[in-house]
């Protein structure tokens, strides 16, 4: 989901006077690409606790590390 987006593409968008709906299109289509993927971080995140928890639960330390390694993963990518 993750697309990227040029600063000199932005501008270049929003330099063009004629082309104003381009630059909004543009930024809302950025704006709705963060928060879909935050979201979606979001979500990730509430799964692996509950499948932490349950690996706890269930003294199974393979899934524990797997997913404890994601999570950090996941922090480490939301940080940057």
């Amino acid at each position: 989901m993750d697309k990227y987006y040029s600063y000199t593409d932005f501008l270049k968008a929003v330099g063009q006077s004629k082309k104003v709906d381009e630059a909004e299109k543009l930024l809302n289509e950025i704006y709705l690409d963060l928060f879909l993927n935050h979201i979606q971080r979001m979500h990730r995140e509430e799964q692996l606790m509950v499948l932490i928890d349950r690996a706890l639960d269930e003294k199974d330390e393979h899934a524990f590390h797997l997913y404890a390694a994601e999570l950090i993963t996941l922090h480490q990518d939301a940080s940057e």
